[in-house]
């Protein structure tokens, strides 16, 4: 349990929830989906019995190894371990309760990829800022926001996973609104390093040039992604 903690991820160990999960991913049987913190496999086999194929990672080699045993059985399951998002696999339906201190990581690395839809759970405080407006915004709301409609399924209490984390949980349902590219959501974040300077100011750290007097705080989510786009342009 050492280990797991250093990763962030705590057990989810309640069936229903599980189950609810599972049902909100509405997989059909033309579904690939791909799943990051295969953990105890308490959402596998289910993500097993409704899709054409799953393709589960987790960073623990252990977990896999167990995995590999335990659902010997299901021929429609790619067990793998290693970083998830490092992994190139396409599939249509995302699932997975990420661990604490990837979920930033993962926002990103979703938003790069083509997919329909996806459920996930995160840190309550995690979901907080994905759904935060004004002068609360970060840079991983504007990504999200931008790249996905999410919607709020369920809030988990800590004492669903073992061992407890300090702080509840959310489920959320994300769809697919646009794809993101790396450069567009890295100069994303640079644009909150900024935040307290104007857009005339910001454009001019890049050498571009604009009259625009507003702050970050000020902007609404699409002007922030095109003045992104507009600092990358050549």
């Amino acid at each position: 349990m050492i280990k797991r903690k250093l990763l962030g991820q705590h057990f989810l160990n309640s069936k229903s929830i599980a189950k609810l999960i599972v049902k909100e991913a509405e997989i059909s049987k033309n579904d690939i989906v791909f799943e990051i913190g295969t953990g105890l496999g308490i959402l596998t086999p289910l993500l097993c019995k409704h899709a054409q194929k799953v393709i589960s990672v987790d960073a623990d080699e252990n977990l896999i190894k167990k995995a590999k045993s335990k659902f010997a059985t299901f021929d429609n399951l790619v067990l793998k371990s290693g970083d998830g998002f490092k992994k190139k696999d396409i599939f249509s339906i995302f699932v997975s309760n990420l661990p604490y201190s990837r979920s930033k990581d993962a926002i990103e690395w979703l938003a790069q990829n083509s997919f329909s839809h996806g459920v996930i759970m995160v840190q309550k405080e995690f979901a907080d800022k994905l759904f935060a407006t004004s002068k609360n915004r970060r840079a991983i709301s504007i990504i999200a926001i931008h790249a996905f409609d999410i919607k709020k399924i369920s809030d988990v209490g800590k004492n669903n996973f073992s061992p407890p984390p300090k702080i509840d949980s959310v489920i959320l349902k994300i769809s697919k609104k646009t794809t993101l590219d790396k450069n567009l959501i890295s100069t994303i974040n640079n644009i909150f390093s900024y935040r307290r300077k104007t857009v005339k100011n910001i454009l001019k750290q890049f050498n571009k040039q604009s009259t625009i007097e507003k702050r970050v705080d000020d902007l609404s989510g699409d002007e922030i992604v095109n003045l992104a786009k507009q600092i990358l342009e050549k």
